[in-house]
């Protein structure tokens, strides 16, 4: 059986990553890409879908872990009767090819260990062919896929796995390496583990020593490092594509359906992405999403997808897995996801805002680009009127989602902003007609007043937390009494022992058995609301209420259940750190300043004297 999500920590390499959990067990592992077929997915089964465990032999044991300061350098320490011993996971620096290297360091005493390694390619499925090398490292292949181990220790065969029972006294270090190459390429040459390990640990310090830190207590500037670092290894390093998380199919509620693939790189992220990694003074990662942005969205407007591929592959067909049992029996387990065949009107709106924030960060050259984003307009004119299937992707039917308006209003003001600013030609006098209609629209249809709240869809009575995203995205000022209505009735209706609720899974249809943990971004845009509305205190209690979710090594998932006390969903999760980020910047802001806008000296003009109803 799994760990508990918590219980697992992310090492990667920038273009794959594992999960490695508490007792020293990697049970997640897709090869040579985030989105390649797992070779290691106990996560979703047992451990015949492949595993690989180094652990003292004892199962008594006091097990501490932590990341080394400032990188994805994962350091578990078993504390047993007859010694300590610490297990250090990361991945290396690619070279010649991608490796998982797993160094057995003695502390105190001499303790027993033994490594499991169970390999199953195609998610669990294939049974490698396993044989020695002319060197003496262990070669197993399976199809198109080849993975070669290296170490000192000696291995043998048992079952279907490979298996090693060894001693590590105080002093002592046995590293083993894990490589993966192409099967038609010659298999990986030897790695210096311990070099390995120092060039890995310089790397991570010094892209650490870049952050500008916001001004605030320092447990609270450790999160903002931990999740920057965490969205760090997540970005698809050869194309600046981020993927939501490492993981497929992990449970929205336990035992339920909604499992859903998100190694995937959805244009909803992109600008609040781009805000998180400018405020942080990260701006080669924030140009690299940005590029990727406009590769994966380039051609027809009428084709554009609301999630691509990590190069921008358009074809993400979904698919069931019926050999693996699911997490905790959560099924099914998905592979690729229909959602990228829906209409999500709100896309627009995030394409167009997060390249008017890459004009005013200075990321972007006031005309690249702007033909599209005329084109985008052109087919938004044409389409933002009708249903479509909303912010959450439900599989319900099409709506008039609330959010998908205000996200169509937020496409044509962007437009409207950039003509202005940037001196870009346009027909900005009937921008300013469409974008007055479509407000006039949202408020008439969408404001609920028996309620006193904007709602999830026109007529509905299902309160919606994207809503509060209605003052931070400038549609509504923050003092509007409808914005304060809309705060009040998430606060009374949607809130679940502190946290935020998406929506009622129970009364909004979305097509799905009812049941989800609370959606821990929405949480963090409560956060954010407080702050636009002048409650700052609560703004500071809240967040420290999530950073207290976090799990020991300060990761996130999608959702959190407060009944059970355990994180939900696919991890971590790109969206939740992207928030807690924003959030932390946001709370080192005047009061009632814009939530939606880039920090630092790029954008002062911008932001200084802005009203509350004309936000970025």
């Amino acid at each position: 059986m799994p760990a508990a999500i918590e219980d697992y920590g992310l090492i990667g390499d920038g273009e794959t990553a594992a999960l490695v959990s508490r007792d020293g067990s990697i049970d997640w592992l897709c090869w040579p890409r985030f989105d390649s077929d797992a070779c290691f997915a106990a996560l979703l089964g047992d451990a015949g879908n492949g595993r690989w465990r180094i652990a003292p032999a004892d199962g008594d044991q006091k097990i501490v872990r932590r990341y080394r300061p400032d990188t994805l350098i994962l350091e578990t320490t078993f504390s047993c009767a007859d010694g300590e011993v610490m297990l250090v996971d990361f991945f290396p620096l690619r070279a010649q090819a991608s490796q998982v290297a797993r160094l057995a360091v003695g502390l105190r005493g001499a303790v027993r260990m033994r490594c499991e390694l169970t390999l199953r390619f195609n998610y669990g499925a294939s049974v490698p062919w396993v044989r020695r090398t002319a060197d003496g490292a262990l070669l197993a292949v399976a199809g198109p896929d080849q993975v070669v181990l290296r170490t000192p220790v000696e291995l043998r065969g048992e079952g279907l796995s490979t298996v090693a029972d060894f001693t590590v006294a105080a002093g002592q270090t046995s590293p083993f390496v894990l490589m993966y190459a192409p099967s038609h390429l010659p298999p990986p040459g030897p790695v210096d583990a311990c070099e390995a390990l120092r060039r890995t640990e310089a790397f991570w310090k010094g892209w650490a020593a870049g952050q500008r830190k916001p001004d605030m207590a320092e447990p609270h500037v450790e999160a903002v490092t931990r999740s920057l670092i965490t969205l760090k290894a997540l970005i698809y390093t050869p194309t600046g594509g981020i993927v939501a998380a490492p993981t497929t199919s992990l449970p929205e509620r336990i035992g339920g359906p909604r499992n859903w693939d998100y190694r995937i790189c959805w244009l909803r992220d992109a600008t609040l992405t781009l805000l998180a990694f400018m405020n942080a003074g990260y701006y080669d990662e924030a140009r690299d999403w940005r590029d990727w942005l406009l590769r994966a969205a380039a051609g027809s407007p009428e084709q554009m997808q609301i999630m691509y591929g990590l190069a921008g592959e358009k074809r993400l067909t979904e698919w069931e897995v019926p050999w693996l049992a699911g997490y905790e029996g959560s099924s099914p387990v998905r592979i690729g996801n229909a959602a990228a065949e829906q209409l999500q009107i709100d896309v627009f709106g995030e394409v167009m805002d997060a390249l008017h924030q890459a004009r005013l960060g200075s990321l972007h050259n006031p005309r690249e680009g702007w033909d599209f984003q005329r084109a985008l307009i052109g087919h938004l004119e044409t389409i933002w009127a009708s249903p479509d299937e909303g912010i959450w992707e439900t599989r319900g039917g099409r709506r008039h989602f609330t959010h998908s308006k205000v996200m169509a209003w937020v496409a044509i003001d962007r437009a409207i902003k950039s003509a202005e600013r940037f001196g870009l030609d346009g027909p900005v006098a009937a921008w300013r007609v469409l974008r007055e209609k479509i407000h006039r629209e949202v408020c008439e249809k969408a404001f609920n007043p028996r309620l006193g709240a904007f709602v999830q869809a026109y007529g509905s009575q299902t309160l919606d937390a994207s809503a509060l995203l209605i003052p931070a995205v400038g549609f509504l000022p923050a003092a509007d009494p409808r914005v304060l209505g809309t705060i009040a009735a998430v606060e009374q209706h949607l809130m679940r022992d502190g946290l935020v609720l998406r929506y009622d899974t129970g009364e909004a249809g979305d097509g799905l058995p009812p049941g989800e943990g609370a959606f821990l971004a929405c949480s963090f845009w409560l956060a954010d609301a407080y702050l636009l509305t002048g409650r700052r205190a609560e703004a500071e209690l809240l967040f420290r209420r999530l950073l207290a979710l976090r799990n020991d090594l300060g990761l996130l998932s999608e959702e959190y259940d407060p009944r059970s006390r355990r994180q939900l969903g696919n991890f971590p999760q790109a969206f939740s750190h992207i928030a807690l980020v924003n959030t932390a910047h946001n709370l080192c802001r005047p009061a009632r300043q814009p939530c939606r806008g880039p920090l630092g000296p790029h954008a002062e003009k911008e932001l200084v004297g802005a009203p509350p109803n004309d936000f970025i």
